[in-house]
């Protein structure tokens, strides 16, 4: 196994909440070594386990007050030991803490500052603070996700917070691409909100080309016509009564080893739904008729029984399927395992890009608040221990 593809590279992190957080994390596990700026003091162990401890493994922590003159320049300097400075506040934050790129290349000139604002730098509505639901309301996703009475729902998790995720790291890869070719650094202005709405699909085609006002497609496919076409609840599995099968019957062949596959019913032999356009007209209770079918199926039986049969179907996973159940996960060892302090072990998501010469890899759980503090001090920064206790003393460093 060859050294981690990021070995070298430091990353001062002041990232929070989810969508920042998750772009650290993957340059983390792939050998960076990312410094975390916690702003506030906390508990032992209080994010070592659920989402917090899942998005903060492999990195480093350390407590700095940003509210104190001192904690600026303490985060200052580090800056200057590090080749990546990464945020998600609002575009003012950094500047006002005199942290903004123009301030930090003064310090260090080839400085690469990702700053990964809800909305971008510029624009009247730079200044906006934003998280992942509202800016997936503002692209459009909230009414896409529209009910079948037309009530908007959205997403049940923030989309918004992934997409801009692997769009942070992305970037600050190509940065530091191109600072490894030319040795300049560069700001990265990365706005949530673009990086949301790139990636929202045949409906934005659909307004970009066509000019089509955009109406909620429900289960209905965005592709090609197929009916039947949606989730359909099923048989309880075990302890749980939420379980759905997704099916999409394309063509007149599927459609007909769906039929025999379900046990040839009366029913779908009617004239209405003799062909794909009759069947797309009469979806409603062509819906109702299959739906009879899958509450009476397990939906991995119904699954397989229409995949044997040459039929698109799937089993709409819950968390226990993704964690517990699904066998490709199983087989490829997505799951990553991390042994807490207190000796406890608790799984964190894994790492989808599996390199052959230079794999990422899952090494520490997420670190106390602070637990850096003396590595970063000491050996990056050279403050002795007198200084470092007067740092703690005047409320710079919480301890």
């Amino acid at each position: 196994m060859g050294a981690l593809p990021l070995a070298g590279v430091r990353v001062l992190d002041f990232t929070w909440v989810v969508a920042g957080p998750v772009a650290t994390r993957i340059l983390a596990d792939h050998g960076a070594e990312v410094i975390k700026l916690e702003r506030k003091p906390g508990p032992p162990g209080s994010r070592q386990t659920g989402l917090q401890g899942d998005l903060h493994r492999d990195k480093l922590s350390i407590a700095i007050n940003m509210a104190n003159p001192r904690g600026v320049e303490i985060a200052r300097r580090l800056a200057q030991k590090s080749d990546v400075v990464m945020d998600n506040f609002s575009a003012r934050v950094m500047r006002s803490w005199g942290m903004d790129y123009e301030s930090l290349r003064a310090l260090k000139p080839d400085i690469i500052c990702v700053s990964m604002s809800g909305l971008g730098h510029t624009g009247p509505r730079a200044s906006y603070v934003s998280y992942g639901p509202t800016l997936q309301a503002l692209g459009g996703y909230t009414l896409m996700m529209a009910e079948a009475t037309g009530e908007p729902a959205g997403y049940g998790y923030s989309y918004a917070d992934m997409a801009g995720g692997y769009t942070g790291a992305l970037a600050a890869l190509l940065a530091l691409w191109h600072r490894r070719r030319t040795g300049h650094g560069q700001f990265v202005d990365l706005s949530q909100f673009e990086a949301v709405v790139s990636v929202i699909g045949p409906a934005l085609l659909d307004i970009a080309i066509n000019r089509r006002e955009q109406t909620p497609p429900g289960y209905r496919s965005q592709e090609l016509p197929a009916a039947p076409h949606g989730v359909y609840k099923c048989r309880p599995h075990g302890d749980d009564d939420d379980r759905w099968l997704a099916i999409a019957v394309r063509s007149q062949v599927e459609w007909e080893h769906f039929v025999a596959a379900i046990g040839s019913p009366v029913w779908a032999y009617e004239a209405k739904f003799r062909t794909l356009y009759l069947r797309m007209r009469n979806r409603d209770e062509l819906d109702r008729n299959v739906s009879r079918w899958t509450v009476e199926q397990t939906a991995e039986d119904a699954m397989e029984r229409l995949q044997r049969a040459g039929v698109p179907a799937g089993v709409v996973s819950n968390g226990a399927d993704i964690c517990e159940r699904n066998p490709q996960l199983k087989a490829r060892e997505f799951w990553g395992t991390v042994t807490l302090p207190d000796g406890r072990s608790t799984h964190v998501t894994g790492i989808p890009a599996k390199l052959s010469a230079t794999p990422g890899s899952i090494r520490t759980p997420s670190p106390d608040i602070g637990s850096a503090n003396d590595y970063v001090l000491s050996e990056l920064l050279d403050y002795s221990r007198a200084e470092q206790e007067a740092l703690i003393a005047d409320k710079a460093v919480w301890p």
